[in-house]
């Protein structure tokens, strides 16, 4: 049971760091007019004060309480998912599941709280606050028109992570495991 709980420190310190950083810099963002539009790196980087009541990327096929219920959902069963894989997990995949976990909560937590905060709604209602804009453009064309915030970056830099690396960070299924026989060079995967 000690592997467990080291296992279980190292998924939720990235989580609970994730959410820390993720809040306060979206409350700075809110109460901060003077941030709501300001430049940081003319024509690159800058910070653009929205809320998002969709999905990803501004994505809205439902209500804003149907997508936050979808999110709250999800993310159990991301935790889910990650208890159960958790004898098999290296420390890769528990940092980069903690990253996904943060990025969640963080933006569950506007959901459930920001329409109150903001009066215009009730629980669920809460729409992501979001900030962070690249406004880097080729020919007129914008590299990446999106804004974003610290938790869907760190639930990106994850994602890409698990896919680069993932033959070092997904723990081991055992599916081509030896089972027991003495040559183990010469098994075909076929």
């Amino acid at each position: 049971m000690r592997i467990e709980k080291s296992k279980l420190f190292v998924l939720f310190i990235p989580t609970l760091v994730v959410i820390i950083i993720d809040q306060l810099s979206k409350h700075w963002i809110r109460t901060t007019p003077a941030m709501h539009d300001y430049s940081l790196i003319k024509g690159v980087l800058s910070f653009h004060y929205t809320q998002n009541p969709g999905m990803a990327m501004g994505m809205r096929f439902f209500n804003t309480p149907v997508i936050s219920v979808i999110a709250i959902v999800a993310t159990i069963f991301i935790l889910l998912y990650i208890i159960s894989s958790l004898p098999r997990a290296n420390r890769g995949y528990l940092v980069c599941m903690g990253l996904i976990l943060g990025g969640a909560f963080g933006n569950i937590i506007d959901r459930l709280f920001m329409a109150r905060i903001g009066s215009y709604g009730t629980y669920l209602e809460g729409h992501v606050v979001d900030f962070i804009h690249f406004t880097l453009e080729v020919n007129d064309w914008a590299v990446f028109p999106y804004i974003f915030n610290v938790a869907d970056m760190a639930i990106s830099v994850s994602l890409v992570s698990l896919l680069v690396f993932h033959n070092k960070l997904l723990p081991d299924r055992g599916v081509f495991e030896n089972s027991g026989s003495s040559n183990s060079g010469s098994e075909s995967l076929s």
